[in-house]
């Protein structure tokens, strides 16, 4: 049974998301406290020289800067962005929502990681089957997002949802692929600054939230 219906897949701009993406955006799209926290998390979860795949990243990947990985893939929908990520070693170009299918062999990596990007995927549920399949017995994906979003090119169950509901939709995708064990929920809310405080000027800070689970193993046949 679908997690969603057609409604719920859809985006107030329809057009294909490679043009959207045309142009490079060099700018991080959360603040540098959630940044902090999510490297502090790739830290915890992830182990130096293994294999990792940035799934829909762009030109920056928030990895440790002390850890060192055997092998950083990189994917996204701009090639210029993807050519200026100092840590990956190769990348590919790729619209998950024409084609979710990732082009590498079953337990490829150790870890995959979606950072504030999730809200876009139309067909998650084939999105992150694939990504059980290239997943190692043991490995991890590691899916992070705030309350920001490109409005317009996020689907409308997103769009429509809460905080609270973004989490139960991450989790619900996970969940729906049988691969993997049970995800571990991330919260630390943001703060919320009173409205003169924003009349001077300062900003509050970004929520964190992240959804973690691992391949259980066992679970996935064809590894050799």
């Amino acid at each position: 049974m679908a997690l969603l219906n057609p409604d719920q897949r859809s985006k107030l701009d329809p057009s294909n998301d490679g043009q959207f993406y045309a142009y490079p955006r060099f700018v991080t799209h959360v603040d540098n406290g959630f940044i902090e926290q999510l490297t502090e998390l790739y830290r915890q979860k992830l182990k130096p020289g293994t294999k990792i795949l940035d799934l829909m990243g762009s030109w920056v990947s928030h990895l440790p800067g002390e850890m060192n990985f055997a092998h950083v893939e990189g994917h996204g929908l701009n090639e210029e962005e993807l050519a200026k990520n100092p840590r990956l070693d190769h990348y590919f170009v790729q619209n998950l929502n024409e084609n979710p299918a990732l082009g590498f062999p079953d337990g490829e990596f150790d870890a995959v990681l979606m950072a504030v990007s999730v809200q876009y995927l139309q067909y998650p549920e084939a999105v992150f089957s694939e990504i059980a399949r290239i997943l190692k017995p043991g490995g991890v994906v590691i899916v992070s997002f705030s309350n920001r979003m490109f409005y317009q090119k996020a689907i409308a169950a997103w769009r429509d949802g809460t905080d609270a509901s973004h989490l139960q939709l991450v989790r619900a995708y996970i969940q729906s692929v049988k691969e993997f064990g049970p995800p571990e929920i991330i919260v630390k809310p943001g703060q919320n600054l009173p409205g003169f405080l924003q009349l001077l000027g300062m900003a509050g800070s970004d929520p964190f939230y992240a959804v973690v689970a691992s391949v259980e193993n066992g679970t996935v046949d064809n590894h050799g």
